[in-house]
């Protein structure tokens, strides 16, 4: 079963999404592509303003009752309203690229270190240099060194996995991530998000009998 994980480094319900994606990935009957689709990055990106932050969190503590994933008051504070941050994925999206080309086994590795620097610890990872720190304190060393000093080769692959995850999203009409899109060509299918926060044995269960 081969399985695309549409995504946003930005986006509290993908952090929900985490643990279940990993269960996917740890199957060895199961292959699980994620890509960015740059929903919070370029035109995307925006001022972190007072109502997009009271929004932002009753939907964190939402997706905490439903999947116990942890939003620190340390997120709360620094993050959301600290009044100068942004919502911009670009360069999480980039970095995440940089680790594809270099170690993509650790890929996901990487993504979840992203998200445990906001929403746990408190640190705007829409900040470049947060994430050029996430990746040195994971020993990602040409990964860092490659997004700190990004050359055409890397933009042009992080457009080209941002567009393919765009082109996905309109073939299917979905609307936000996280999308979770099952089998390839005319059979792929899309997965409700929903099952991404219940049961990941039953999700497995039904993309098997699929």
């Amino acid at each position: 079963m081969r399985v695309t994980y549409l995504f946003d480094p930005l986006c509290g319900w993908c952090y929900g999404a985490s643990p279940t994606v990993q269960k996917l990935m740890q199957r060895d009957d199961i292959t699980v592509t994620a890509n960015p689709t740059g929903l919070f990055a370029g035109t995307g990106a925006f001022p972190m303003t007072p109502g997009f932050a009271a929004h932002a969190w009753a939907s964190d503590m939402r997706i905490t009752q439903l999947t116990g994933q942890v939003f620190s008051e340390d997120y709360r504070k620094n993050v959301l309203d600290s009044g100068t941050g942004r919502m911009d994925s670009g360069s999480a999206n980039l970095a995440l690229t940089a680790v594809r080309l270099t170690a993509p086994q650790r890929e996901f590795e990487a993504l979840k270190a992203i998200q445990h620097a906001r929403y746990v610890e408190g640190r705007d990872n829409s900040d470049p240099a947060v994430i050029a720190d996430v990746l040195t304190e994971l020993d990602f060393g040409e990964a860092a060194e490659r997004f700190t000093t990004p050359d055409e080769a890397l933009h042009a692959a992080n457009r080209i996995r941002i567009e393919a995850a765009q082109s996905e999203m309109r073939r299917f009409g979905a609307r936000g991530v996280p999308t979770l899109i099952a089998g390839q060509g005319q059979d792929a299918r899309i997965v409700s998000s929903s099952a991404l926060y219940g049961d990941a044995d039953a999700l497995i269960a039904s993309l098997r009998a699929a």
